[in-house]
């Protein structure tokens, strides 16, 4: 964590208003997280942060590319993401992160560490289901059809069964919807 240094923001020397940070995100910010879901990574981040006379206020933006593996396919794309986050800071005696939008920073602080936030907001912004494009609009047909072909033949069973239906099954669920 010791690679994140670039990630304090001291807030001690600036003026009131607002001051804007810019950071460019790569894989080398997730491995000091331990964290190599991603195949690569470009996201820009843009926090502005406004300085008040008792609290901080800071708007995170970003927008990017992951690069992941599709889960239907297994082919790997890149998947654009963007968000947002608000955080307020404010100042009291103890240290206090447990509110997402909320954290709390001792008297006599004077930097704030915004990677955390950054980590999550981009981890958050990635949706659970990562389908390809080309599966979606049918461009990856020879994809697709592989998948097809390696699908199991049970289900086609299981329609031709259903089309050929002993009778007396049928004379049974009649006495069903007959009440």
């Amino acid at each position: 964590m010791n690679d994140l240094k670039e990630y304090l923001i001291p807030f001690v020397g600036l003026k009131i208003g607002k001051h804007q940070f810019d950071y460019q995100i790569d894989n080398t910010f997730f491995k000091s997280f331990g964290y190599d879901e991603y195949n690569n990574v470009s996201v820009k981040v843009e926090i502005v942060l406004e300085k008040k006379s008792t609290m901080l206020e800071l708007d995170f933006k970003h927008k990017g590319t992951v690069n992941v593996p599709c889960d239907v396919s297994g082919e790997e794309f890149d998947l654009p993401i963007k968000g947002k986050l608000k955080l307020l800071v404010k100042f009291g005696d103890a240290f206090n992160d447990d509110n997402e939008e909320l954290l709390i920073l001792p008297h006599g602080e004077f930097q704030v560490n915004v990677a955390q936030y950054i980590y999550e907001s981009i981890i958050l912004s990635v949706p659970l289901r990562r389908v390809h494009p080309g599966v979606k609009d049918g461009s990856l047909t020879d994809v697709i059809e592989k998948l097809e072909s390696l699908s199991p033949k049970e289900n086609k069973k299981e329609e031709q069964q259903n089309n050929d239906i002993d009778p007396r099954w049928e004379n049974l669920k009649k006495l069903l919807t007959d009440k």
